[in-house]
């Protein structure tokens, strides 16, 4: 199942069939225990409307922050060693690749966060930026992994790389996070084996594409949500951004107007345009 949050409130989908759920805000939703449960029942309750139109979706967040965690897939840890080397840096990610603590850091408030065909930005300061396409995860206020959704870490390269202890400002500023265009909502864990796939667009061509599968992340989501959780109350939840297996090569950065499509199995795909 699939929830979304739109202009013209929630709609819930199941087998390519909507509902709309008129009693309950977005924030007492997605927190509700058992949340599988809860929305077959709902739904079982509901009547069906015709369609959804994807141009009424909303970022599927209202009172939530969002959290990154970083150096989960070999494919990151190469990149980020390579970008800091210069700097001196290289060498935490791959320490923290093989620690038992993993990197989390503090990625967006709902303010600063944009949805399916929402515009992106890049910051006016960097030469050297990319999207980090990532599965991201839904944990309720009970600290489960209640939904999946699709994230967009945009990461400035040149920032991070000049100064590891510049993070915050390479990866949060507003429109440096996109997630959507809705929440998965599964009975049992997300497969292994859900394929990742980003594409980069410049006036209509495609410049850059890349997949990888969750199997390649090196930790496991539950770790990932324990660590954060351990110091932190969420209470109406937190969203994880959980890595990436992607990056472009060191010679590509966006620029205004490209078109970043991310897909997930199951989830759907997330449109935004760069400003």
């Amino acid at each position: 199942m699939k929830i979304y949050n739109t202009t013209q409130g929630i709609i819930a989908e199941k087998d390519s069939k909507f509902f709309k759920i008129n009693d309950l805000g977005w924030d007492q939703l997605i927190n509700q225990p058992a949340l599988f449960a809860f929305l077959n029942n709902k739904i079982n309750n509901s009547e069906s409307v015709a369609s959804l139109d994807e141009s009424t979706i909303l970022a599927p967040i209202v009172s939530q922050e969002i959290w990154a965690s970083g150096v989960t897939y070999l494919r990151s840890k190469t990149a980020r060693m390579e970008e800091s080397k210069d700097a001196g840096g290289g060498d935490f990610y791959d320490r923290v690749y093989d620690a038992e603590r993993p990197e989390i850091f503090f990625k967006a408030t709902a303010a600063r966060t944009v949805g399916h065909l929402q515009d992106i930005r890049i910051r006016k300061d960097s030469k050297w930026n990319v999207p980090e396409p990532e599965l991201t995860l839904f944990v309720n206020n009970q600290n489960q992994i209640a939904g999946y959704t699709i994230g967009n870490d945009v990461s400035s390269r040149d920032i991070e790389g000049e100064n590891p202890l510049y993070l915050p400002q390479a990866k949060s500023y507003d429109k440096s996070a996109a997630i959507g265009p809705c929440i998965l909502v599964l009975e049992e864990p997300i497969s292994r084996d859900t394929d990742i796939a980003v594409e980069i667009l410049r006036e209509g061509k495609t410049v850059f594409d890349g997949k990888t599968q969750l199997s390649q992340m090196k930790r496991e989501l539950p770790e990932l949500v324990e660590y954060l959780t351990r110091e932190c109350s969420f209470p109406q939840g937190v969203f994880l951004m959980t890595g990436t297996g992607t990056v472009p090569p060191d010679d590509f950065t966006m620029i205004s107007g490209d078109e970043v499509k991310i897909s997930i199995d199951n989830i759907g795909t997330l449109i935004n345009t760069v400003e």
